[in-house]
C-alpha cells in the first residue's frame, strides 16, 4: 500500500464521516487504513474532540455566568466525551468498517495481524543484534 496512491476523502466528506456518515465505496480502502493503521486510536480521539469542539466554543462564549464555571463545564464535557470515545473505540472502528462494506471483525483481524508482524520484526532485529554481538566477542 505504500507505493499505491490511496484516495482520501474531501474535507466535507471527512467531516460527515467524523459525524458518523458513510463514505462512498471508492473510499473504502481509506476507511480500512483509517481504522487499522498504527495511529487508529489517536485518530478516533482527535475526531471525537473535533466533533465536540463547536459545543465547547458555544459553551465558553455564549452561556452566561462566570468564566471559570463555563471553563470547568467545558472541561467536564470534554472528559466525558473522551471517556465515551475511548470506551467504544473498537466498536466505533468496526462499525465504520461495516458501513464501508467490510465484514464484521475485519479491523480487529488486520490490527492483530499487523501486531504479530511488528513483534516478529522486533524479535528478528533483537536476534540479529545478539548474533552480531556474539560475533564481535569472538573476534
Amino acid at each position: 500500500m505504500k507505493g499505491s496512491t490511496r484516495r482520501r476523502p474531501t474535507p466535507w466528506q471527512w467531516l460527515r464521516y467524523s459525524l458518523g456518515a458513510k463514505l462512498p465505496s471508492e473510499l473504502s480502502e481509506w476507511v480500512l487504513h483509517d481504522t487499522t493503521c498504527r495511529t487508529w486510536a489517536l485518530r478516533q480521539v482527535v475526531r471525537s474532540l473535533l466533533v465536540i469542539s463547536p459545543l465547547i466554543v458555544v459553551l465558553l462564549i455564549f452561556v452566561p455566568g462566570p468564566f471559570w464555571i463555563r471553563a470547568l463545564s467545558a472541561l467536564g464535557g470534554m472528559l466525558m466525551s473522551l471517556i465515551y470515545s475511548l470506551g467504544y473505540l473498537v466498536e466505533t472502528a468496526e462499525h465504520r468498517l461495516v458501513k464501508a462494506g467490510y465484514p464484521a471483525g475485519t479491523g480487529a483481524a488486520v490490527r492483530q495481524g499487523r501486531a504479530v508482524d511488528d513483534r516478529s520484526a522486533a524479535t528478528r532485529q533483537r536476534r540479529e543484534k545478539m548474533f552480531q554481538r556474539m560475533e564481535n566477542r569472538r573476534r
